[in-house]
């Protein structure tokens, strides 16, 4: 490699007595060769980071700091369309990357709906531009999940169309209550964005019965307003409110099936055991060098190793290795079209739903330790201080010398007493202890150019033998092994930083990792609400504070009862990160190119840059124009498959919380407001790990209002309030797995009266939510409180009145439904 110093790059900058020099000539000044040209930027923008020079348009440099909140315009990508100013996106609306103006006449555009419980939709539209709203009565024979052609024109908010055709049926199963009809069956959809009734087709699989929940497959799609939907019963679901069942009915609902198609299936077994020898032979051989995995405990899969030595002078080098994915997964075969579909992997508590098949999930492209395998590498030399020096792509192959665990490397560092010891990690302390100053290093220049430090809990269910939810804990909860994660992600976005900027420096487009600027009136609310706690931000001229502002603002809460709530509010007040062509940088990294390079086993977009990597190793031609094209529609497909997933994992939690919540009915439990609406107190426990909601109609006493942030609510009369970050101690009064809800009361305080309690009379029997619901004596400590002189005959009364209601209440119904069917 060649060195370039950053001195002799300051000195030259210096010389030009204040006038700005074009990258060619400061290569020039060094006399150093054209080729190396990306190593002089390199050290041009590790000296603007620092504050010593500045990046002026035109690829050009000079002396002095960079002007106050000026983020560097993003490198030129080929347009895809005409340039014109983008309308603002509709609420509820996502702006996608590489959007571009609606013409003033319409145009027909292909995408996919999404159909809302209110009969609108919105179809995410292949040329990646906003979302495309769609009226009620624009939507046709069209259904929730389907690809659709629509006809589409500007709009004051945004952009509207109406469906002219389907294209592709996005459901072919449903699940839901098999209910018995007049002639025959029925099925009551459990997605209620579907049509509200399903005739059944065809025999009852043995054993089903009115009242189980089932799959059914679609044998008739409606054409019309006034068609049925028609389906044939395949089986019967688990219990209603199990944790199998009602994962069962997500996965239906998103259209995700577990198992591969037969001609993935086919194609996968037709991969070796191990690595062709041939595979190895045109590749550098990196297997000398101390590759490691680290991942948690129960990782599935294995994408990088990561490998790092200290240079004479200080500098270091580093190497990450990135499973070689592109290899074996070739454009247009039965496992790329099936990888395009599934989007990503989905992670579930007790298994995940992978992208590729396990023979190369797990097997052949995983960089599994003491195996030969194949490698896209980044080799990276870094100055003292973390600045890039120099770097290279590289068609490696490797051999992972140990599979280290983030509990072993947190131990071996001292950071964490609690997590297993690892032998691996402990033999390795020399190299361990390098990757930490290198990552201490690389976090320092992020903190300086104000990115984002999100450390959100997010939860982490734990199972017993049989599947059953135990616990529910925050993840990376021990701060060693938080420690030991954020040295492995820290490489990680060196690798994707790179990679991006090389790129886009090369004006070779790719699909980019995106996360816009947060809208000004959001960041003006939340900066109102910031304000309310004691934490002012100053807005610049364009009412939107800078990523350091918000950095320094999170760094400020870290740790205090502040950090959850106002962390989360400040995460709803940005934009959501999409994958696109055109590059508008990364917000929340405060990164002007960022791509995702080093998850191809798990994520799509991976696989795709490293295709694009590899023909920029082997110096193939690429028409950027062409490439352009095909990957904006791939980018559309990745964020939906995307949102997807994460809609999956966040309901199999919910379920998994509800579940373990239904046998502590009627204890009480130490939390904090970490919500706030008109209605309901959002309470975060302590332990386990899991949201309560509280009804304020529950909080007896007082009339409660919220306050003009929406951040505390007042006692209209007593003037209690209750503020996000506040302790709360609470009442577990109901639990719903069906409906995803925990739902308490405020707990008495030490010698103060308790709360009035709700009592629930018991539900009918099939009613959806009935599972879970509490009676008047589901509370063990309420019980104990009850007046021990209330006379047997009223609480027989009582009782044999709560029971009669419901019972009466079934009569009548069965009474009509009978009326009904003659």
């Amino acid at each position: 490699m060649e060195r370039i110093h950053r001195k002799d790059v300051l000195d030259a900058l210096k010389g030009a007595g204040g006038r700005s020099l074009h990258l060619m000539e400061v290569v020039q000044g060094l006399e150093a060769p054209k080729t190396a040209r990306d190593a002089v930027r390199a050290v041009l923008v590790s000296l603007v980071e620092a504050g010593l020079a500045r990046e002026l348009p035109g690829n050009r440099f000079k002396l002095g700091e960079p002007p106050r909140h000026a983020a560097p315009a993003p490198p030129a990508v080929p347009s895809l369309r005409s340039k014109r100013r983008a309308p603002e996106p509709r609420s509820g609306g996502r702006q996608g990357a590489g959007s571009d103006a609606p013409r003033a006449e319409s145009e027909r555009l292909g995408g996919w709906l999404t159909m809302t419980t209110r009969g609108f939709g919105f179809v995410t539209a292949d040329d990646g531009g906003p979302d495309v709203f769609v009226a009620p009565g624009l939507v046709g024979a069209a259904l929730h999940g389907d690809r659709v052609e629509i006809d589409v024109r500007p709009s004051e908010k945004g952009r509207e169309g109406r469906v002219v055709r389907v294209l592709e049926r996005g459901i072919l199963r449903i699940a839901g209550k098999l209910v018995r009809v007049r002639r025959g069956f029925g099925i009551e959809p459990s997605d209620p964005r579907l049509p509200t009734f399903v005739d059944v087709e065809g025999d009852l699989p043995l054993g089903t019965l009115p009242g189980q929940d089932v799959v059914a497959q679609i044998t008739h799609h409606p054409r019309g307003p006034d068609d049925a939907m028609r389906a044939r019963v395949l089986r019967a679901l688990p219990p209603r409110g199990s944790a199998n069942g009602e994962l069962e009915k997500v996965r239906i609902r998103e259209g995700v099936n577990e198992e591969f198609p037969p001609d993935v299936t086919q194609e996968a077994l037709g991969f070796p055991a191990d690595v062709h020898a041939h595979d190895l032979e045109s590749r550098e051989d990196f297997r000398a060098l101390d590759l490691c995995t680290i991942d948690p405990e129960d990782a599935r899969d294995h994408d990088d190793a990561i490998w790092a030595t200290r240079l004479p002078g200080g500098g270091f080098r580093v190497v990450v290795a990135i499973a070689d994915v592109s290899h074996y997964v070739r454009e247009g075969s039965a496992i790329d079209r099936e990888a395009v579909v599934r989007g990503c992997s989905i992670y579930l508590p007790d298994r995940a739903i992978p992208m590729l098949p396990p023979e190369l999930s797990s097997n052949l492209a995983s960089l599994l330790p003491n195996v030969d395998r194949l490698a896209l590498a980044v080799d990276v030399e870094l100055a003292s201080d973390g600045a890039i020096l120099d770097y290279r792509f590289v068609e490696a192959r490797m051999k992972s010398r140990a599979r280290l665990t983030y509990g072993g490397v947190a131990r071996a560092l001292g950071w964490s007493e609690t997590s297993n010891e690892d032998p691996g990690a402990m033999e390795r302390l020399p190299l361990l202890e390098t990757l930490r100053d290198i990552s201490a290093k690389l976090r320092a220049k992020r903190v300086r150019r104000g990115a984002l430090g999100f450390e959100l809990p997010e939860p982490r269910v734990k199972l017993d033998e049989h599947g059953e939810p135990i616990d529910v804990i925050r993840q990376k909860g021990d701060p060693g092994v938080k420690r030991a994660y954020e040295v492995v992600e820290d490489f990680m976005l060196l690798a994707n930083e790179i990679v991006a900027g090389d790129l886009s420096r090369r004006g070779i487009p790719t699909l980019y990792r995106l996360h816009g600027a947060p809208d000004a009136a959001k960041m003006a609310e939340f900066a109102a609400v910031a304000e309310a706690f004691g934490k002012k931000i100053d807005l610049g001229e364009d009412d939107r504070p800078s990523p350091k502002q918000l950095a320094d603002l999170l760094a400020d809460i870290k740790g205090t009862p502040l950090e959850q709530p106002l962390g989360y509010l400040l995460l709803r007040s940005m934009q959501q990160a999409t994958y696109g062509v055109k590059n508008i940088g990364h917000f929340a990294l405060a990164a002007r190119d960022y791509l995702h390079f080093t998850s191809p086993i798990r994520r799509y977009p991976d696989l795709v840059v490293h295709r694009i990597v590899r023909s920029v190793i082997r110096q193939e031609r690429i028409d950027a124009e062409k490439l352009a094209r095909t990957l904006v529609p791939i980018g559309v497909a990745a964020g939906r498959a995307e949102r997807r997933a994460v809609t999956i994992e966040r309901e199999a939690i919910a379920i998994h919380r509800a579940i373990l919540m239904k046998d502590r009915v009627g204890e009480e439990l130490a939390g904090r407001v970490t919500g706030i609406s008109e209605p309901i107190l959002f309470i975060t426990l302590d332990e386990p790990f899991v949201e309560v909601k509280v009804p304020v109609e529950r909080i007896s006493g007082d009339r409660f209002e919220l306050d003009r942030l929406g951040v505390r609510l007042v006692g209209a009369k007593t003037k209690r309030s209750f503020a996000l970050g506040d302790p709360f101690q609470v009442l577990i009064e109901e639990v719903s797995v069906e409906r995803r809800e925990i739902v308490g009361c405020p707990a008495a305080a030490p010698g103060a009266p308790r709360a009035e309690r709700r009592e629930h009379a018991p539900r009918p029997a099939g009613r959806p939510g009935a599972e879970g619901r509490p009676g008047p004596k589901s509370s063990k400590k309420s019980s104990k409180k009850s007046s021990k002189k209330s006379s047997k005959k009223s609480s027989k009364s009582s009782t044999a009145k709560s029971s009669r209601t419901p019972q009466r209440k079934q009569e009548t119904r069965s009474k009509k439904a009978r009326s009904r069917e003659k």
